[in-house]
């Protein structure tokens, strides 16, 4: 990078992160004056974009001598970010500026077309925009590897367990996708051979998280058609292994989804990267109707098992262990997912669905209790808030947990980059 433009940051936002650009030394700089975590961006991979862009050894020597850092969209960076309010650019979703006060980062300048700007150029900015998709794909399967092991979900298990050929194909593509990443990350890109190696992969994927959907309504649609408490009791309790397993299956596809986005990102950067900027929505949008899929499928769930809990807590006096079951089976199946919808980055309030749940199921029971004093009501009682503890002891160990994996990846990888 020319010298007289050392001290210049370029800066990135999307909708997930932001991406930082510069000389090492000024990345690193503003990235510690903001107290911002970062991950490397990779931005030699955008080499491939060069072959279509003007002059293309001046800015490819300015890749070379620049550092980019992505850092994730959280409260605290959303704060950072918003200190500077970048220009909207040409492709959609991407904001841009650049940076620079003699060395000290401090505010916001017109942004400009220069020989020390790369955001300048609408082939660069795009394929940052790409490696930026990436990146937050990728901050995406860590949480979901993170929800996996908290819950203590072995999915290959649950797998092999079934019946249906296609589940047991899953297995398998789980290896060639999980080979697939490990090349990449050696290599650097994804070649036409790999490429050929996982490209079909993305139908059994997509098979196995609609039959693991259909396990979830099927579910729904058995409480649904049940009005006899003793009925209820049983296929709630039954429903908490279900779900629970059937869960994790949907948690595994969307992380390998995830994966194979990212690896076709690589190849489109590599053979066609001019398509680059459409290709990167085109993911993204697919990726939000995905997660749309599956919530509302989890949350037709809820809303089975919140009526499973209504008709439990009308009919408390005459069967108050049986009333009690369906309590606890409901409390459990809604922590599931609410766990569920965290690791997935799901949008919605855990929280509003358990209040729900819980003054449907339990407010008539309570009222009941003061009025006629009765054990099988105590114990009903007794039994709802010992379930609603352990959700909330379930819910604290997910939050810890992952937070713990979290704080250590993130020292390994400052570990590994310096500190940067």
């Amino acid at each position: 990078m020319d010298e007289a433009f050392d001290d210049e940051i370029e800066i990135i936002r999307d909708d997930d992160g932001m991406a930082v650009i510069g000389s090492d030394a000024a990345v690193q700089s503003f990235l510690e004056s903001e107290g911002l975590v970062s991950k490397d961006l990779g931005l030699d991979r955008l080499t491939p974009v060069l072959r279509g862009a003007a002059a293309a050894a001046q800015t490819g020597s300015q890749i070379a001598g620049s550092s980019g850092r992505w850092v994730k969209l959280t409260k605290d960076s959303a704060q950072a970010m918003n200190r500077f309010p970048l220009k909207k650019g040409s492709q959609a979703g991407l904001s841009r500026g650049v940076l620079t006060d003699n060395g000290k980062i401090t505010g916001l300048v017109q942004f400009a077309a220069g020989k020390g700007t790369l955001v300048a150029n609408p082939a660069i900015l795009a394929g940052v925009g790409g490696i930026m998709a990436q990146a937050a794909m990728q901050q995406a399967m860590d949480e979901i590897t993170d929800y996996l092991a908290v819950i203590d979900a072995k999915v290959d298990d649950i797998l092999r367990a079934q019946k249906d050929a296609v589940l047991a194909d899953m297995i398998g593509v789980d290896l060639v996708i999980a080979e697939a990443m490990t090349v990449r990350g050696s290599v650097g890109r994804v070649s036409e051979i790999t490429w050929s190696k996982v490209q079909a992969t993305s139908i059994t994927v997509a098979r196995t998280q609609a039959y693991a959907l259909r396990q979830l309504d099927a579910i729904a649609e058995k409480l649904e058609g049940t009005t006899k408490i003793g009925d209820l009791a049983d296929l709630s309790k039954k429903a908490e292994t279900q779900v629970h397993d059937w869960l994790a299956v949907l948690a595994r596809c969307f992380q390998l989804q995830d994966a194979l986005c990212v690896l076709e990102l690589d190849r489109v950067l590599d053979a066609s990267p001019e398509e680059i900027d459409q290709h990167r929505l085109g993911l993204k949008n697919a990726r939000q109707n995905r997660l749309a899929v599956i919530s509302k499928s989890t949350e037709r769930l809820i809303s089975r098992m919140d009526a499973a809990a209504g008709i439990a807590g009308a009919r408390v006096l005459l069967h108050p262990m049986a009333a009690g079951a369906v309590v606890l089976s409901s409390n459990q199946v809604a922590t599931g997912v609410g766990q569920f919808h965290q690791g997935l980055g799901i949008e919605g309030s855990r929280e509003s669905l358990e209040a729900k749940r819980w003054l449907s199921a339990v407010a008539e029971v309570r009222d009941k209790a003061v009025e006629t004093g009765t054990t099988g009501v105590d114990a009903t009682k007794r039994l709802g808030s010992e379930g609603r503890d352990r959700a909330r002891s379930m819910t604290g160990k997910l939050a810890g947990g992952i937070a713990d994996r979290a704080r250590r990846r993130q020292t390994n990888g400052q570990d590994s980059d310096d500190g940067k």
